[in-house]
């Protein structure tokens, strides 16, 4: 992982709070998203809210409500294999009660149905804390586009 410009306000959390969020980010959820671009959406779903609302707004699909976000990851599973390469470049994320986001880039190398890509998305991500643990609320990313020249 690579981390740029966490935001540095306090909230009643404190940074003990700050410091769990991250380590969850750096290891639970960058883990489940690597395991979903070798075709395996079971971790991914392990840390999503089963609790309403959940969204996504994709880079390929969106989906709004529990089944339409099953069936998203269904796909996906179905469509991603074989990375090479999953970074997660944290550029901003907070903390407050039991809410949190994340805003980064995530480069990624793999197949899309067979056919090496590699590509990078723009993410922003909500999460609640429930029962104890982090899970993903919403999930909103699209494709980076090559910078164009300014004349």
């Amino acid at each position: 992982m690579h981390w740029i410009a966490p935001c540095g306000r306090e909230h009643a959390d404190g940074m003990a709070g700050r410091e769990e969020f991250l380590v969850w980010v750096e290891t639970t959820l960058y883990d489940a998203e690597l395991a979903l671009h070798n075709g395996d959406a079971g971790p991914r779903r392990a840390i999503w809210s089963r609790n309403e609302p959940v969204s996504v707004l994709g880079a390929w699909r969106n989906a709004h409500g529990q089944r339409e976000v099953d069936e998203l990851f269904a796909a996906l599973e179905r469509s991603l294999s074989d990375c090479t390469s999953y970074t997660f470049e944290l550029h901003a994320y907070d903390v407050v009660d039991d809410m949190a986001f994340t805003v980064g880039l995530e480069h990624a190398s793999t197949s899309v149905d067979g056919d090496p890509r590699t590509y990078t998305l723009r993410a922003t991500q909500v999460y609640r804390r429930e029962g104890g643990e982090w899970k993903v609320a919403h999930r909103h990313a699209d494709t980076l586009a090559e910078p164009r020249a300014t004349i």
